[in-house]
């Protein structure tokens, strides 16, 4: 494992640890495989196994501001009736009520905020933003953090095709 997948992992232990309930997970994410920009990785705990594709942002607007930790992931949960959820994650506090909006090739999608995470505003689109992921070439994301700052996030989707039939069958 290179320097950027180790420090990956560990941002997501952080992360996942510290958006589930306390003792939600007992052992670290696992790395399953990584697929261009996308990785496919697992993590067992309390409430069973979690799957997940992961990737970081190929840039970040504006360039002159610490952003910490950003990632977009779609999750499988176990006992939930969700096939993967989409969930953005940034290294600092959202504004209060804003909404994240996500552009796929042209086509968007809002999410709701509630402090550094972003779901998607209407669930029922989640399977329409895995298909447009997995079809498009490029995604960005654009979000306004608590002090008022744009920000800017562009994804490249090389690879997430590949790592969601990597975790179609974990378990």
């Amino acid at each position: 494992m290179n320097v950027k997948q180790i420090m990956v992992s560990a941002i997501i232990g952080m992360t996942l640890s510290a958006s589930l309930p306390i003792g939600a997970f007992a052992q670290a994410p696992t790395r399953i495989k990584q697929f261009n920009a996308w990785g496919a990785y697992s993590h067992t705990g309390s409430s069973g196994k979690v799957c997940y594709v992961l990737s970081i942002p190929t840039q970040k607007e504006p360039s002159d501001r610490d952003h910490g930790d950003v990632f977009f992931m779609l999750s499988q949960h176990p006992g939930q009736n969700v096939s993967l959820e989409p969930q953005f994650r940034v290294g600092y506090p959202f504004k209060a009520d804003s909404k994240v909006v996500v552009d796929i090739d042209g086509k968007k999608f809002n999410m709701f905020t509630k402090g550094a995470n972003a779901w998607m505003q209407n669930p029922a689109e989640e399977q329409s933003v895995v298909n447009a992921m997995r079809a498009g070439r490029s995604m960005s994301v654009i979000a306004q953090s608590r002090r008022g700052t744009q920000t800017k996030y562009a994804y490249s989707l090389s690879g997430v095709t590949a790592s969601i039939k990597e975790i179609k069958n974990c378990k």
